[in-house]
């Protein structure tokens, strides 16, 4: 399953006169993610007549007599390439929104009136957090009267030198002294038959758990408001999820929350314990669980990782499907 993998390809032409305003064309495509935490306040009446106000909806299907968007602002994910352009060069630069590091590799399909760039440029880069950085800079040839570019790239999330280097065994991702059965774990790969979900580990659960932090770190990517799933292969991008970036570089995957208890947004930084969503049976999914996978980027591609968690005495206990795995 592919909840590891934030991957976005894309092309685009550059063409135009010198010193006249160009056209830049970028047609992404194969984009697994979103920036969107949908959150809601409930206004209701209960038993007694009384206004009761909850960021849940009533059990008992009571008529509601307003919903207000909780919504909060958050700031803008995703990685864009743009270019600027004089009467001597064009160049490009990349722009990373994410609050994580990203990889980005391009390729020339097609340039004319323009310096190539030396072959022996590998066109690769690692896009820092937040920042904006220049890729090349490509002068115009003599007498070149329209010079023109054509492109693609692809990025993904993560520093390819990023090394699993966790301070101990994860933190069970639900409540203290309560106890969960592993429905899926490391060699019995049922649904977990890709690399980036090798080593995922599929926790059943109630619709409604209480889901907390296995590690700490930064909250790069939210999707928050789908409420369909099935074991449909057709529901694999209807999952909300929260993805957590650790201090090493890896980052943690939570798939399958329900919707609209996602307590966290793009930027926040969590600590190990925090509580940050409910579980759900959102996305592909044959019943209630928490997907829970920690991936790192092995050069523009995901790989999943074996991971331990704190068991009694603080011992590390490896996942095995069905172990109950109780919160200490």
């Amino acid at each position: 399953m592919k909840y590891g993998v934030l991957k976005t390809a894309g092309c685009g032409p550059i063409s135009g006169k010198p010193r006249c305003r160009l056209t830049l064309l970028a047609l992404l495509g194969c984009v697994v993610c979103s920036a969107a935490s949908a959150q809601a306040l409930y206004k209701y009446r209960g038993d007694d007549g009384e206004w009761i106000y909850s960021d849940r909806p009533p059990d008992d299907g009571q008529a509601i007599a307003e919903i207000r968007s909780l919504t909060p602002s958050s700031p803008r994910s995703g990685v864009s390439i743009d270019y600027e352009a004089d009467g001597n060069a064009i160049r490009l630069f990349a722009t990373n929104e994410y609050f994580a590091p990203v990889e980005m590799a391009l390729r020339f399909e097609t340039i004319h009136g323009l310096e190539f760039p030396h072959p022996d440029d590998p066109l690769r880069w690692l896009l820092p957090a937040r920042s904006k950085m220049p890729l090349v800079n490509l002068g115009r040839l003599d007498g070149a009267v329209q010079p023109t570019l054509e492109y693609r790239y692809e990025h993904l999330i993560g520093d390819p030198q990023a090394q699993h280097r966790p301070t101990g065994a994860y933190r069970v991702p639900f409540a203290i002294a309560s106890d969960h059965t592993i429905s899926q774990a490391y060699p019995d790969m049922v649904t977990h038959n890709t690399p980036d979900s090798q080593y995922a580990v599929d926790i059943a659960m109630p619709v409604g758990t209480d889901i907390f932090a296995a590690r700490g770190g930064v909250v790069f990517d939210v999707t928050a408001g789908n409420f369909k799933g099935g074991a449909d292969a057709a529901n694999m991008s209807l999952a909300n999820v929260v993805r957590i970036l650790h201090d090493d570089g890896t980052y943690a995957i939570y798939a399958h929350l329900n919707w609209n208890s996602i307590r966290v947004r793009v930027g926040d930084v969590v600590e190990r314990g925090e509580y940050i969503a409910d579980s759900g049976n959102t996305g592909y999914s044959s019943g209630p669980h928490l997907h829970f996978a920690v991936v790192r980027n092995v050069g523009m591609t995901m790989e999943s990782l074996p991971v331990k968690f704190v068991g009694a005495d603080s011992t590390p206990i490896a996942p095995a499907t069905g172990r109950i795995l109780t919160a200490y």
